[in-house]
């Protein structure tokens, strides 16, 4: 939903709770900005909107008050009582797990969510704990940048497109996806649905998908099926077990103990880091052969030893090793320089 359509909204809702009165469709024009001078236009988006404040859940009341200005003519007004929430009282355990709850989302991307729940039920009245516990504390991480477009398409019930990297692929495909649920499985994002190319429900790991998550149709037109248990679906799919791969990096000499427990072939070569005949001012380097099977866990992996390992091959891992230290950069202020490139 635009910022535009938001605020319209808002004010329509604000406006239509502070009469008494039946407002008609003239006055509600003429006091909420926002919109169109033409009459057909204006027609048709206020339709629209009483349709969705409606689907919102806002008690819309249709009628007219003789008595009010409007005479016979239809007007509209939300009664107030029908629209506030009645009086909330949670016990102390329930306000510990919704405390509990919006610690777990602390450090992701639901936190404002989170935060600004605790200040609504604060400003009702309601007391909870979010006071930090003492041990160790449950966090979600929802770093993956797919996570918050796919979160709303399965609340607003909204197919989707997006490119998709499978294991053992060179390249994206496009994907069109009715997504069911967003779950998080051994510290990894999933998202189920059905898959409208291959017309079967399928899970897709967030980190594969490159580029943007697109919307492909309205709100609404995608429903969860009877009986299905999302969690199940993610929790029983298994990614496909990768066949160990080799990858050849160059670890400077006297550093990178890490990898260099596992390496095999390692042996001195000359120059620098990328075979640039500049090894005596980046110092001596050392090249090895390490095997692994899943580049979104070894990228990470070998990001931590920084300038102190350069991966040659493979491409994809290279690749992913470069984008890992960018967002790290971008994520402490800085700027991707010499390293970030090198890789």
């Amino acid at each position: 939903m635009s910022r535009r359509k938001t605020e319209r909204l808002l004010n329509l809702v604000v406006c239509l709770l502070a009469t008494r009165r039946f407002l008609t469709a003239e006055q509600v024009r003429r006091a909420v900005p926002g919109y169109p001078d033409s009459d057909e236009a204006f027609k048709r988006m206020f339709e629209r909107d009483k349709e969705e404040l409606r689907e919102l859940g806002v008690p819309l009341e249709v009628g007219s008050d003789l008595q009010g200005g409007g005479g016979e003519e239809i007007g509209y007004r939300i009664p107030p009582q029908a629209y506030e929430l009645p009086e909330i009282h949670l016990t102390p355990d329930e306000a510990a797990v919704l405390g509990l709850a919006a610690r777990v989302w602390q450090q992701a991307s639901m936190a404002e969510a989170a935060s600004g729940a605790l200040l609504k039920l604060r400003a009702a009245g309601v007391e909870t704990d979010a006071a930090p516990a003492v041990g160790i504390e449950p966090r979600v991480n929802t770093h993956e940048p797919a996570f918050a477009a796919l979160w709303e398409a399965v609340r607003d019930g909204r197919p989707v497109a997006f490119d998709y990297q499978g294991i053992g692929r060179t390249s994206a495909a496009r994907r069109h996806l009715e997504p069911w649920g967003v779950v998080s499985r051994r510290g990894r994002w999933y998202v189920v649905g059905f898959d409208r190319d291959r017309g079967e429900q399928r899970v897709f790991r967030l980190s594969r998908i490159v580029g943007e998550v697109a919307a492909d149709g309205p709100a609404g037109s995608v429903a969860v099926p009877d009986g299905v248990d999302v969690r199940r679906i993610a929790f029983d799919w298994g990614d496909p077990v990768s066949e160990p791969r080799p990858a050849v990096v160059r670890l400077r000499r006297g550093a990178a103990q890490g990898p260099r427990r596992w390496a095999k072939d390692v042996r001195p070569v000359e120059g620098g880091p990328d075979g640039e005949r500049d090894g005596e001012r980046d110092g001596e380097w050392d090249e090895a052969v390490l095997t692994f099977r899943d580049v979104d866990r070894f990228a990470p992996y070998l990001a931590r030893f920084a300038d102190d390992v350069v991966v040659l091959d493979p491409p994809d891992l290279r690749e992913a090793v470069i984008q890992h230290l960018k967002a790290v950069l971008a994520g402490a202020g800085g700027h991707p320089g010499r390293e970030g490139e090198a890789r």
